[in-house]
């Protein structure tokens, strides 16, 4: 006879109100008068990536933030990413190694007040970023 599997019942992780940054879903930092730069992760699927880095540049521009830099990560491009276009690259960045790289010589040449990601972040994946580029990593979502 099997065991039916039990509900896993450690406490579930609460949020430390002392940590920096927004909370998930909520609004976030006011940018006003800050340098940004923004990332945006894209299947190949999504033809109007441009599009919609231009309407996050000037919804940016709108709330007072200067915008100094881009970057796009597109997956899918190659053969190789086509059966998992839609998965990131690395649940800890959302981004390939090598753009987190990229992002982080951007934001330090530009000297970037924070970077915005088009994308939704989980509050591990800001932390690490956040920690990473060396300055607040915020989601526009």
């Amino acid at each position: 006879m099997h065991q039916h599997r039990r509900r896993d019942r450690r406490p579930s992780a609460r949020r430390d109100p002392r940590q920096a940054g927004p909370p998930a879903g909520g609004p976030g930092p006011d940018l006003a008068g800050a340098d940004v730069v923004i990332v945006g992760f894209f299947s190949a699927k999504q033809k109007d990536f441009a599009v919609r880095m231009d309407t996050a540049a000037a919804d940016l521009s709108a709330r007072g933030a200067r915008v100094v830099g881009r970057v796009v990560q597109r997956r899918g491009v190659s053969d190789g990413g086509v059966k998992r276009m839609t998965v990131p690259y690395s649940s800890r960045t959302l981004l390939s190694s090598g753009k987190a790289r990229e992002v982080a010589a951007l934001r330090e040449e530009s000297g970037a007040d924070a970077v915005v990601f088009l994308n939704a972040l989980t509050e591990h994946q800001r932390r690490v970023l956040t920690e990473a580029f060396g300055c607040p990593a915020v989601s526009l979502s």
